[in-house]
Order: structure tokens, then sequence, then C-alpha cells
């Protein structure tokens, strides 16, 4: 989602030395794991480098870069600015690049990957803005506000179900606000990867947040026209605080989300404007690398305008809020200037498309919403039943999904604590189990 946080999130560019500096990187053809399970690796996946113990950190036991050779992966945009590059280790792990191509991921393994008693291996995918490492390990990692609470713990949802004798992995994607489809394609490749190595038939998925739109288009079949469809290999598939109805909170409360972005106001948070011109302390400015849809040559926020669904004929628009009607609606406002949120849906929601495939009925799905709309240093989604940015009614809708397994609504819980929060954990593993 673009979780709306906040400058004091502690979402910063940090440097670290590169892969080939550390005399840690093994390269190769993924071909060991198959052999020792017996399975077959794809052959257009290749291990570039793993990093183990002394170099991986946040208590994970080690981190893969893999690449897709597959064509139709590109290089996605950033902007100029930095704020949307890969930071802290994740630059080690992709080789000391900070801006990779999309056919590369990271695939993390927890303490107990090979030796847990739990038969189906977890992979859990991260949302938008974020890494493995914050969501699933360190929610701290950011420091304080970062995890949705004024501290946040050291642990997370891996480290919870690893302790209890899951088989845990993560996805670690090459762009934080991506393209879904193509992130789709990765979470097959990683299901792929633990096939191979473990021997196993499935996989069960869990995807927060923006995770959910490439976990659900993974199993859904929905993918480019270049990409591989769903190979029938995922168990259960659980989401948290995933936009399944849409959502549409950078739209519906006027200029009220753009002071942490734009620049000249003193904004540097990783996330998509509904505006294209903004007024900060008395000049006007364009920033077209900012924009939810596509402008002035750039588009560097895909994965956010394919979860965007119209909320104003369930819970209208804010109407206190400044420049609400243009923003909502598009044109010129007294401040901000923008297309509106029907261009951008236009421009390439996924929303209806998900919907349309339709999850199999094979794959049996949870779903998880947060009911508490406190996430500090935001302005919170208030227009009805939300998690801060998601409606509750969004994140259960299971409009598409013929075999849902469970729903639940966790009081207590924000979007950005669904990854950490104990209530949250303890049902997403009694779901698993």
């Amino acid at each position: 989602m673009a979780e709306g946080r906040s400058p004091r999130s502690g979402w910063r560019q940090r440097l670290a030395r590169t892969a080939a500096m550390l005399g840690l990187v093994t390269a190769g053809v993924l071909t060991a794991p198959a052999a020792a399970s017996g399975a077959t690796a794809p052959p257009y996946l290749t291990l570039e480098a793993t990093y183990g113990a002394g170099t991986v950190t946040n208590g994970w036991e080690k981190v893969e870069r893999y690449a897709d050779t597959t064509a139709g992966f590109r290089t996605e945009g950033f902007p100029a600015d930095g704020r949307g590059d890969q930071d802290g280790k994740r630059v080690t792990y992709f080789g000391g690049v900070s801006r990779p191509s999309s056919g590369r991921f990271l695939l993390y393994s927890a303490p107990g990957w090979n030796t847990g008693s739990r038969t189906t291996p977890v992979l859990l995918v991260h949302g938008a803005n974020d890494t493995a490492d914050r969501a699933w390990a360190n929610p701290g990692e950011s420091g304080g506000y970062g995890c949705g609470a004024a501290t946040c713990p050291s642990t997370g949802l891996m480290q919870y179900l690893s302790g209890r004798g899951h088989r845990v992995f993560a996805v670690g994607f090459a762009h934080k606000q991506g393209d879904n489809l193509m992130q789709a394609q990765i979470v097959g490749d990683a299901i792929a990867v633990l096939k191979a190595r473990l021997g196993v038939d499935k996989v069960d998925l869990v995807g927060w947040s923006k995770g959910q739109m490439s976990t659900r288009a993974y199993v859904s079949s929905l993918k480019p026209a270049w990409g591989r469809a769903y190979a029938g290999d995922v168990r259960r598939l659980i989401t948290l605080g995933g936009p399944n109805g849409g959502y549409d909170y950078p739209y519906a409360h006027g200029w009220a989300h753009d002071f942490s972005l734009w620049p000249e106001c003193g904004g540097k948070v990783n996330a998509p404007s509904p505006h294209t011109h903004m007024t900060c302390y008395g000049t006007y400015t364009a920033h077209p690398e900012l924009s939810m849809t596509p402008s002035g040559g750039q588009d560097n926020y895909p994965g956010q305008r394919q979860m965007l669904a119209r909320w104003d004929g369930v819970y209208g628009v804010d109407g206190a809020a400044q420049d609400w009607y243009t923003t909502y609606y598009g044109g010129q406002g007294l401040y901000t200037a923008g297309t509106g949120i029907q261009a951008a849906v236009d421009a390439g929601s996924l929303i209806a498309p998900l919907r349309a495939a339709g999850v199999p009925a094979s794959v049996t799905t949870y779903l998880l919403a947060g009911g508490s709309a406190d996430i500090v240093g935001i302005f919170n989604e208030n227009r009805g039943p939300s998690d801060g940015v998601v409606f509750v009614s969004s994140a259960l809708d299971t409009a598409g999904v013929p075999t849902v397994g469970g729903k639940a609504t966790v009081a207590t819980a924000n979007h950005l604590e669904l990854g950490w929060n104990g209530t949250a954990a303890a049902q997403v593993a009694t779901w698993l189990s």
C-alpha cells in the first residue's frame, strides 16, 4: 500500500558494501537443490549469490539472490531522488545494485527451514515500500513509528512461525512499488525453488498488504502476456490487510497524503501522489515522478495503481479536506492538480481482473483485517471501519474467492502492525495449522 509513512518513520537510504567486497558470493545455475530433493528446478532460474552466517542479519539463516532470465522482465522506473532504491543490507544482497531489474529477487530462509516439523513450507510476501527484513523479521529496523506504533519489536512473524515448527521463507522484490504481475511471476519462481529444494508439491502463501496482489495474481494465473500460468502448487493463501476490494485512500482525503511525499514540503516517503502539481510554501511545482498515473514519461508506482478501486459510492469522499473534490475527481484545485482516481483506475487497476480471474477452488483462502485506524504520524482512513489505510470490508472481500477457510478482524492492529501483532500472528499460525 502507499502505507502513508511519515518522514519520521525512518525510511532513509543507507549504503552498504558490495557482495564482491564481502567475498561470500557463490554463483551458478540452481542444480544442487534439485539433486538433493529429486525434483527439477526451472532452467530459467539462476542462483547468483548466497549470503550466510556472519553476513545475514535480523535472525535469518541465509539469503539467496536469484535471476529469472525469462524475456519480459525489465528494470522498472525509480524516482530520481533515490527514495525508492534498495537500502541497507538489501543493496549487498542485490550485488551492490540499488536499482535492480525486476527479474531478480531475494529468497530468505529462516532457522529451521530444513528441520521444521511442519510439512508444508510457508512463503511470506511483503507489501509496498517494505522489505522482507523489516516486514517479517525486525519490525523495528526502521526505528520508532516504522512499524505503526511509537515503539517497535525486534522480532516478527518469521520468528513466531519458525519457533512453532514451520519451515519459513520470504521473498524480497527488486522494486518496492513494482508491477504486481511481474512480482506474481517472482512468487511463482520462489515457490519453484522451494519445491526443488524441499521435495514438496505445495506451499502456503502469506501476502501482506500489496503482497496480497502478487500472491493472488499468481494463483489466479493473472499474468503478463509472456508470463507463466499458475502451477497448482499452493495449498493455502492468507492475506493480511490485503486490498481484495481495492482502496482509494490516496485520493479520498485531498492533499493531506502529500505532505510526506512532496519534496518542497519536506516529504521523502516512497509512495505515489494523486497529483502532478502542488503548491508548497507558496511555490507551485510539478513532480511527475511521484504521480500515481504515468506522467511526463515516468511511471514509478505501477503496483499502487493496480490496487485502486473507487469507494466513494460506499463511504463518500472527505469533504472537509483541502482540494477534496479535484483530488478525487480530477482537475485544478486551489493548491493541487491531478487527473483523478478514475483515470488512474483506467490506467491499470487489477482489482476487477483479479475478481474475474478468481482464486482456484483448490486454494483455501483466509482473510485477516486490522480494525484499528491509529497509525501514528499519518492521516488515517476515517470514512469507515479501516486499519488506517484499507477498509475492513475491502480486506475481507471474498468476490472471486470460492473456498474461504476463514475471515477475522484484529481490532487492536492497524495496517502496519498486522505482520507482527501477537493476535494476528496467532491467527495466522492457527490457519496454517
